[in-house]
């Protein structure tokens, strides 16, 4: 069981936040309504998760340690078609990445199988369900509009111990897929369609990913959720706003069957992001179409590819706790995620030294063959990070983009006779360019002045430019991954386009021929790090020692935390 969390004064942590569930819940403990509270996060395991799972996730467990109950992790394994073992280790991965823990309370929908098979033939029984032959596209043409009442079946006047009777061969699998199902005998000429005799249990002969081949008939969603939450004793059934109109099913299946609690559905709306596409038919048809690499690439919005990408779990808590919890529905720009999680990585992440485009230097005055260690910060926001020793020597890699022939008026970094700083070593300056045939600069002559080792003149002189290097005899090879946007347009599809249209061809960028300090051949996948001036980075499962990937998960530029400064944009 999940640990209490101790309710204090003190700033609240995006646990301790409130919102209008967390408000129900907290009147319902204190009214008396309930003893105790129990959420769960029921998955379907017929894809991964994605970053708006993670936004149900920090809910439904966050309520539960903050109000002192639990979380089930419940999977709704209920349509074998679609369901893999995959999927569900991919999606208890996610969950203890997020750093949420179900603890004993692992459950999954076809651990119920039996006892709803036994409630629905309780329905047929009292007369408040029936076995319908009916096709699916009979159904839809029966069932009406929004406007029109539905037209009952020819089949719902069919007697109870005739629908036992073919429910029962149903389960012995005598017939084939879609010729009968059962459906609830409600209202078909209800307002609400999903009360128009909703379908209970539909013939599937698919191999279980659990179950095996024990059965042929299989539950709905909408009779296996509710009474699933109802055998766990849950008591906030916390869903999107897509299942409001489902909400009174939900509450006729609990209240007409013998079930051993009644919990409650509450809905709250779904995280919607600019340049981000958040279906799981879409997502599986970019993995299936080879529009990306898998369902982690570190262009995807699922979590096992932000995680891939460099993303902190600590982040995408934070992000929700920013983003909060709403009845109504939004569009969370983008740059808000990225905010969250540069915030936390600015903090968190160390400092190393990459060269992504090269241009050699050479110090013409620095002993040839002498080296020596330079002591440089591990991140100057966390002096407990500490330091390590750069080795530097006659020859370093710096940043093409680093250095210009000919600078324009406002362009601070290396020119011909200009004097610049090398981040926690030396003042040096460039005396000549070397050019190859094609006239493409290849090495930069320079001189240094001994007097500035750590970075600092004696004389107090100060470069106004610092720049990042990287020693050639001990830099690493490395291939760089660059990534942005996997859709160019913030609302992919929109004005009826086909949202394939709006694929970025740039999201990703390969870039080799780069180096980085030694330090970095040891750096742990999982590990996200910045390389001074250009972003944070990590690297990526590809990787090996002799053979070193990385993935840039942002850049440094926070455009979010700037136009918000600037009082352009509402922070909740």
């Amino acid at each position: 069981m999940l640990s209490s969390v101790v309710m204090s004064t003190e700033t609240p942590t995006p646990f301790e936040r409130t919102d209008f569930i967390r408000e129900i819940v907290a009147a319902d403990l204190r009214e008396g309504r309930r003893r105790s509270i129990v959420t769960r996060f029921p998955p379907e395991p017929n894809g991964y998760l994605h970053i708006g799972h993670a936004k149900s996730i920090c809910l439904n467990f966050g309520i539960a340690e903050q109000f002192g109950g639990q979380c089930n992790l419940r999977f709704d394994d209920t349509n074998p078609v679609k369901e893999e073992q995959e999927y569900i280790d991919a999606i208890a991965a996610d969950v203890r990445w997020l750093g949420f823990d179900w603890g004993e309370h692992l459950y999954f929908a076809s651990d119920y199988f039996q006892q709803l098979y036994e409630w629905a033939v309780d329905l047929i029984k009292a007369g408040k369900a029936y076995v319908d032959d009916l096709t699916a596209d009979e159904i839809r043409e029966h069932r009406g509009t929004l406007t029109e009442p539905g037209r009952e079946s020819p089949w719902r006047s069919r007697s109870a111990d005739e629908s036992l009777d073919l429910f029962e061969r149903m389960r012995a699998g005598e017939f084939p897929n879609g010729e009968r199902v059962l459906r609830a005998r409600i209202d078909m000429a209800s307002g609400n369609i999903n009360l128009r005799d909703p379908v209970l249990y539909r013939i599937v002969h698919a191999t279980h990913p659990r179950a095996g081949d024990a059965w042929c008939i299989y539950p709905t969603y909408d009779f296996a959720h509710g009474q699933s939450d109802a055998i766990e004793g849950v008591t906030h059934s916390i869903c999107t706003l897509e299942f409001q109109d489902h909400r009174p099913l939900y509450d006729w299946l609990i209240e007409n069957l013998p079930v051993p609690s009644h919990p409650h559905q509450y809905e709250f709306a779904r995280l919607n992001l600019t340049h981000t596409v958040l279906s799981k038919r879409v997502l599986l048809r970019l993995v299936n179409e080879g529009r990306v690499k898998g369902w982690d690439d570190p262009r995807m919005p699922t979590l096992s590819g932000i995680r891939r990408r460099g993303f902190p779990a600590e982040g995408i808590r934070d992000f929700a706790a920013m983003i909060g919890v709403a009845r109504n529905e939004s569009v969370i720009e983008i740059e808000m995620l990225e905010h969250a999680v540069r915030d936390v990585l600015n903090r968190t992440a160390l400092r190393r030294f990459a060269v992504l485009d090269p241009i050699k230097v050479v110090i013409e005055n620095y002993p040839e063959g002498q080296i020596e260690e330079l002591e440089v910060p591990n991140n100057p926001e966390d002096p407990s990070a500490g330091s390590r020793d750069v080795t530097f020597g006659r020859e370093l890699w710096i940043e093409r983009d680093d250095f210009m022939e000919e600078p324009p008026a406002k362009f601070f970094r290396l020119a011909p006779g200009r004097e610049v700083r090398l981040r926690s070593a030396y003042f040096v300056t460039c005396r000549e360019v070397v050019k190859d045939p094609a006239g493409r600069v290849t090495v930069l002559k320079c001189t240094y002045d001994p007097a500035t080792r750590g970075g600092a003149a004696p004389d107090g002189r100060r470069p106004k430019a610092t720049l990042h290097w990287v020693p050639v005899a001990q830099a690493i090879p490395a291939e760089v991954r660059l990534y942005d946007h996997l859709f160019t347009a913030p609302y992919p599809g929109g004005d009826d386009r086909d949202l394939f249209e709006d694929l970025n061809p740039d999201s990703e960028t390969v870039r080799r021929g780069c180096f980085v300090e030694p330090c970095l051949a040891d750096a742990p996948v999982g590990t996200t790090v910045q390389f001074e001036r250009l972003g944070y980075f990590c690297p990526d499962p590809d990787s090996a020692p002799d053979a070193l990937v990385f993935n840039r998960t942002l850049a440094l530029r926070d455009t979010w935390a700037k136009l918000q400064a600037q009082g352009q944009r509402d922070p909740g």
